[in-house]
């Protein structure tokens, strides 16, 4: 099912950047509409900030609107897309040496709701639930911020975007086994760094 969806998804793309190349503009539109959200994700897990990430994404799907007839396979939009967005908020990140475990936004509506930077709402938590949370948050993004690049990233594009690692190894350049391998290396250095966060045996 995962499978056809993904085809399909690409389908889409392919028969969207048919539709630019052929001179209607409000097509690229559409493929921003669908992949700008997992472009500013993907940014912002790199620079732990949600006003750099919007940058970056604006600016990445620029370039790709601009060089889109550079793009050999129609159906691999999005990690062609995808990895510009990572150089992009590499480069970003080692010119302004931004730390990946930035501060999270928070747009608070009403005194008992809180909505995230995706848009989704969700309730206030007490006071001692939103300190261990943060407490815990900023640990994680502090833990995946020590992690190298490709091994943030492999991590990022598999766990949280759950983007297919064949298509990870394509953003990256790299094989799909060292995609495999920098996901078990990232989760394993976020376990011995968050030791202090897991409960014990017994717990």
């Amino acid at each position: 099912m995962r499978v056809e969806q993904v085809n399909d998804e690409a389908a889409d793309d392919a028969r969207l950047v048919g539709l630019v190349l052929d001179g209607e503009g409000d097509a690229f539109n559409a493929l921003v509409r669908k992949h700008q959200r997992q472009a500013v994700a993907v940014a912002y897990r790199v620079l732990g900030n949600s006003d750099d990430a919007a940058d970056i994404a604006q600016d990445a799907l620029l370039r790709a609107y601009r060089n889109l007839g550079q793009l050999s396979d129609p159906y691999r939009f999005r990690a062609w897309m995808l990895r510009i967005v990572t150089n992009l908020s590499l480069n970003r990140r080692r010119a302004k040496k931004v730390s990946a475990a930035g501060e999270l936004d928070e747009t608070r509506d009403s005194t008992d709701q809180i909505r995230a930077p995706d848009g989704s709402v969700y309730a206030r938590p007490t006071a001692r639930e939103r300190t261990q949370a943060d407490e815990l948050g900023e640990a994680v993004r502090a833990a995946i911020a020590t992690l190298p690049d490709k091994q943030r990233l492999s991590l990022v594009l598999s766990s949280i975007e759950n983007v297919p690692q064949k298509e990870i190894a394509e953003i990256l350049n790299c094989t799909v086994e060292l995609v495999k391998w920098n996901v078990f290396q990232a989760r394993k250095a976020l376990k011995e760094l968050l030791t202090d966060y897991m409960p014990g045996d017994g717990e």
